[in-house]
């Protein structure tokens, strides 16, 4: 039996851990080269993972709703195609002449570039053993059975092995990673063993000699919301969209200087033409709405005041400016917050707008966005008027200068050609880096938009 493992892939840029949401396979299945075997979410996106060769399916290493991190195991397929050979009894000696092959006996160089649809080198990646210190016992040191934490857990004699991710885990929940007993293979600490050890105790814990260690600084949320009975809190663990979604808006609101700008108008004349659009031969089968119009004004903004269509590069302490708009536009899904982009949207007409919006739309509905669609975006816009909310102040995407908030459109009194008249009414709000876009151009970009919705006919003109 030939056995060879597939590994969490980095399915965007930098992830370090993704959530196995579901398994399509099972232990026995057979699997061909490309056919979908789990569907994993990750900091950005749910994303489907192929395996990359042909065989059995041998084992599913970690079951749904673990996260993982990027380069272990997750499922193992044989290969070969023969059953199992018995196991060798305890007294035999092994066979000289098959020896473990070398290349499992050391870890690889460096880490090995994980793709989807390519899989890994069939190498193994079993660590070298430890070298013992200076007198010590040849044998490898593992733990001292005497020395116990206060959850009843042994302290490694050694320095502990655990990934960056699991290391940053255990920081943040106080937990000491020389008292925590690893699972992992090969002696390395899992986050499941750093959850285990922050769990608040539920039995008195047995007495010792030893020194107690760091106490945690808190407990540690369980792996799924959990609510019985007169319970008067739920737990939801932070993971996956929500997780980053979280980190990027505390970077940028600590990062960036924000401003925040609003202009309230009349838009009846643009709801007009949304009525007038749908109900045009040429533009039938097209989804038209309020925001794809809104989109095309800010698009025509953008073009007339292209300063707004920037970045600050701190490193290189400069502004990139934009030839392109990659328009972002906010989704709220059932795994939170995404913000996929239409990439290069000033190039599109109207009719191809529409078809972009509604792709767009579809896709995150589904769950089905890839992290490549939410990467690169230039400017975006949120829709929190569909909630019925009239505005707000909202956070930069990051690596973006702007971002534009429509608030809910109403029927409101209005001074309109002098008399005092019901009208579509509605509030914009711009948020914008104020390092590299100053208040005449923030006011300027703003109130073009409002221009172009409040007299659509400036789209034929300005555009």
């Amino acid at each position: 039996m030939t056995i060879r493992e597939f590994k969490m892939p980095d399915v965007g840029e930098g992830l370090t851990e993704a959530e196995i949401l579901k398994w399509y396979v099972q232990p026995g299945d057979t699997v061909t080269d490309g056919q979908v075997v789990c569907e994993v979410e990750t900091a950005k996106a749910a994303v489907e993972l192929p395996i990359p060769f042909d065989g059995t399916v041998h084992e599913l290493v970690f079951p749904e709703g673990t996260t993982v991190d990027v380069g272990q195991v997750i499922i193992s397929v044989n290969v070969g195609g023969d059953a199992p050979a018995a196991a060798p009894a305890p007294a035999a000696p092994a066979p000289v002449a098959a020896p473990a092959p070398e290349a499992e006996a050391e870890e690889p160089q460096g880490r090995q570039p994980v793709l989807v649809g390519y899989g890994v080198a069939a190498t193994s990646t079993r660590r070298r053993a430890r070298k013992a210190p200076a007198g010590s016992a040849a044998a490898p040191a593992a733990v001292v059975p005497e020395q116990l934490n206060g959850h009843g857990s042994v302290t490694a004699a050694a320095k502990p092995l655990a990934k960056p991710p699991v290391r940053k885990l255990a920081k943040d929940l106080g937990v000491d990673l020389t008292v925590v007993v690893p699972t992992g293979p090969d002696g390395i600490i899992t986050r499941e063993d750093v959850h285990r050890a922050a769990a608040p105790v539920t039995e008195p814990a047995p007495a010792v000699a030893a020194p107690a260690p760091t106490p945690v600084q808190a407990p540690v949320a369980v792996t799924a919301p959990v609510a019985a009975g007169d319970a008067r809190e739920t737990r939801v663990p932070i993971k996956g969209v929500r997780k980053a979604t979280a980190a990027a808006m505390v970077g940028s609101a600590f990062t960036a200087p924000h401003v925040t700008e609003f202009v309230t108008f009349d838009i009846t004349r643009t709801m007009k033409l949304v009525e007038e659009l749908k109900a045009d031969k040429d533009l039938a089968g097209l989804r038209i709405n309020p925001l794809l119009i809104i989109a095309k004004a800010v698009l025509v903004a953008v073009r007339r005041n292209p300063e707004i269509n920037a970045a600050w590069d701190e490193a290189a302490q400069e502004i990139v400016l934009k030839h392109y708009v990659n328009l972002g536009i906010a989704a709220a899904t059932p795994r939170g917050l995404i913000v996929p982009n239409i990439k290069d949207a000033h190039a599109q007409t109207l009719p191809e707008l529409s078809r972009s919006l509604s792709e767009l739309v579809a896709t995150a509905r589904e769950g089905k966005t890839t992290p490549a669609a939410m990467q690169g975006g230039t400017f975006t816009i949120t829709n929190v008027g569909v909630f019925g909310v009239d505005t707000g102040t909202p956070i930069l995407n990051p690596g973006e200068s702007a971002i534009l908030a429509v608030g809910a459109i109403k029927l409101q009194p209005w001074v309109h050609k002098g008399k005092v008249k019901p009208r579509q009414v509605t509030t914009l709000a711009l948020s914008f880096d104020h390092r590299l876009v100053d208040g005449e151009l923030g006011s300027k970009f703003l109130a073009d938009v409002a221009a172009v919705l409040e007299q659509p006919k400036r789209l034929m003109t300005w555009a």
